[in-house]
């Protein structure tokens, strides 16, 4: 029970969760990630590895250690979560502030807007070919650049989710949890279908690595491995920030561990295997590579197995849609304005936002997307989730004052709400990596090396920047903790 908290940074969605609320297990969080994992961007990101150049076994193995890498920061983001039963805002108080919390959830809150768009986007997608209607030649919306009955779609996949999202976070665990082996059963089945039209395993995983003797990128290997490995971290550097908003709910640090260790790394190879096998299908069924399964599925015939897969990909888009890009905006939201704002507000919100970034402009090709997108976000939480580390082992040594994070004067008071060493640290941290970006994203014709070179590793050098430099500062907790 909390002592004396300020009604102006309490309300239901972030008090600390009661022991009695704490029910989640290894498998409902496990769950929850194969709900988050099995999903069209996960496809798209592997099946972009081979368009890249890499062979099946180089892309599962790049896919496999950014997961390996991003499980470290998410396990140890989670344990504050499960132990004091708080969420991701309420836990940066302690490192930014009381107010100064409100800088990295929305940052991380405005990541998840874009990828609620890009989700839902793909989820419309797949309605729009389920119905047949790509068939015909329609003229493009002015300035959107899609067509109306795409942008029809688009908002009817959005309507879905907002019935969910209406009824709060209970029927997101419910969701994920019989959505879960769904998944699994028409992912071994897609997998099926790749098999048998391609003759077996050796002609479907045959095709080399572009990068090896006599290929067309030959010796380029390295240059592509990096930033690609980058992007696979950064795929789930949004996660690893605001998952204490999950493990918030777990019963107990090894539910905690068990869940994402088996959810995360083994699904997410597992599909990626899926995503590269089936799009080497593709080089010998269409003569190219094709890595997006909606694109895929437009181009075979009718019948009940395209109805299901499509349907598949629905389940797949929502599953990863409402855990992975909701909650942590109407959390961001709702710890701005505890009084005015609920989860529901917020989420109507995020979803509102989604619409608003064009998120079709945003996966328009695999360089984009890996590059720009992936690589360019997690430029900005690599130094949030260094900062939240330093603090919590390094200085706090995982003690943390429950009570002061819910009260405007006490030891996360800092300076007016802002701890500026925190701030000073964030901003340190994301610097180097703006040129990288800006040449990457195509607003500057070019840069010195030396950027391009650390935009290539940008989520671990912000982490690494502003984590030793926020701990070095900072020295000691605030008072009073």
């Amino acid at each position: 029970m909390l002592r004396e908290p300020d009604a102006t940074l309490i309300n239901d969605d972030l008090a600390p969760t009661p022991p009695s609320a704490r029910t989640w297990t290894a498998w409902d969080l496990a769950a929850l990630w194969i709900g988050m994992v099995v999903c069209v961007p996960t496809y798209m990101l592997a099946g972009g590895l081979i368009e890249l150049g890499m062979s099946w076994w180089q892309a599962i193995l790049t896919v496999g250690l950014g997961n390996l890498i991003v499980l470290v920061p998410m396990i140890l983001n989670a344990h504050p979560g499960t132990r004091y039963g708080i969420p991701f805002p309420v836990l940066a108080r302690a490192s930014f502030g009381i107010k100064g919390a409100h800088v990295p959830s929305v940052l991380r809150g405005l990541v998840a807007c874009g990828w609620f768009g890009i989700q839902t986007w793909i989820g419309g997608n797949a309605i729009y070919q389920l119905l047949g209607l790509g068939a015909a030649e329609r003229a493009d919306l002015p300035l959107l650049g899609i067509n109306l009955a795409e942008l029809l779609c688009f908002l009817a996949f959005w309507a879905i989710q907002v019935i969910i999202l209406w009824k709060g976070m209970d029927s997101i665990k419910v969701f994920e949890r019989w959505a879960a082996p769904f998944l699994i059963v028409m992912g071994a089945a897609l997998l099926y279908w790749a098999y048998s039209r391609a003759g077996g395993w050796g002609p479907m995983l045959a095709a080399p690595s572009q990068f090896g003797p006599g290929g067309a990128k030959e010796g380029q290997f390295w240059t592509a491995f990096a930033p690609a490995l980058t992007a696979m971290v950064g795929f789930w550097a949004t996660l690893s920030l605001n998952i204490p908003d999950f493990t918030r709910y777990a019963r107990s640090q090894r539910d905690q561990v068990l869940g994402q260790a088996l959810g995360l790394p083994l699904f997410m190879m597992a599909f990626s295997f899926l995503g590269v096998a089936v799009t080497s299908t593709t080089v010998i069924i269409f003569g190219e590579p094709v890595a997006d399964p909606i694109a895929l599925l437009g181009k075979l015939e009718g019948g009940v197995a395209v109805i299901l897969a499509l349907l598949a990909l629905s389940v797949a888009t929502l599953s990863t849609n409402l855990a992975a890009n909701v909650v942590s905006t109407a959390n961001a939201l709702v710890n701005m304005a505890p009084r005015k704002i609920t989860f529901r507000t917020g989420s109507m919100i995020t979803a509102g936002l989604g619409i608003a970034l064009f998120p079709w402009k945003l996966i328009e090709s695999t360089q984009g997307f890996i590059f720009t997108w992936l690589v360019g976000y997690s430029a900005l939480l690599g130094p949030i989730a260094g900062i939240l580390l330093a603090d919590y082992y390094w200085l706090r040594k995982t003690e943390l004052d429950v009570d002061g994070l819910y009260r405007h004067q006490g030891p996360y008071t800092y300076k007016n709400g802002y701890n500026p060493l925190a701030i000073a640290a964030l901003a340190i941290g994301i610097l180097p990596n703006v040129p990288g970006f800006l040449h990457a994203a195509g607003f500057v014709e070019s840069v010195p090396p030396i950027f391009d070179t650390l935009y290539t590793y940008a989520f671990f050098v912000g982490l690494a920047i502003s984590g030793i430099l926020y701990g070095l500062l900072q020295k000691r907790p605030a008072a009073g903790t």
